[in-house]
């Protein structure tokens, strides 16, 4: 088996006629194989005016994003969220067939997230239901705080991550990490 660590940032939202509707916008991407192949994608079509409206996205997730730095030698404008011209940014189409590809190409793959119900939730809706998961695609993604509480730990019981925080791809290496420590301590 090999184990596949998933992290997205996201934003979830009233959406549709009335705002009666929910939905989970992707903003952010990262897989991390421990087969050593990583995967980091930042969505083209993320919903940038409800993102300027989150405080907190705005503080801890959008200064992770590929910048352009504001400045005219890069042709990026101080307002914008990222630089589009960025080789990561993408969209979400494209993200999906490449995610799809990088899960395919994994030997008998296992997800794992930390807090994962909603990452699964939004990685299956790249491509739209639950019955149009691409072949090979997991059906659920193992959680690392479920692993925890069945070791008898607690999160501040975990290793702590050192940077990065809510940057989908430095997440992703974090739970890697998480989740081997967890697997090391279930064998002694």
């Amino acid at each position: 088996m090999t184990d596949v660590d998933i992290d997205l940032e996201f934003i979830e939202h009233r959406t549709g006629c009335f705002r009666k509707r929910y939905t989970i916008d992707l903003i952010s991407i990262a897989l991390v194989s421990d087969d050593g192949r990583q995967y980091y994608a930042v969505n083209r079509d993320m919903p940038i005016r409800k993102i300027r409206k989150h405080k907190w996205l705005m503080e801890n997730v959008v200064p992770s994003l590929p910048k352009g730095q504001g400045d005219r030698r890069n042709h990026v404008p101080g307002s914008w969220l990222f630089d589009y011209a960025d080789r990561l940014v993408k969209p979400q189409t494209q993200i999906a067939v490449e995610v799809a590809t990088f899960i395919q190409d994994t030997r008998d793959v296992a997800l794992w997230a930390n807090y994962g119900a909603y990452d699964h939730v939004r990685l299956c809706w790249l491509w739209g239901p639950m019955p149009d998961l691409p072949p090979g695609v997991p059906m659920f993604t193992n959680d690392i705080q479920q692993e925890a509480r069945r070791q008898g730990l607690r999160c501040d019981d975990l290793p702590q991550q050192e940077s990065g925080e809510h940057n989908a791809l430095a997440d992703a290496r974090h739970n890697q990490t998480v989740r081997r420590w967890l697997a090391e301590r279930a064998q002694k």
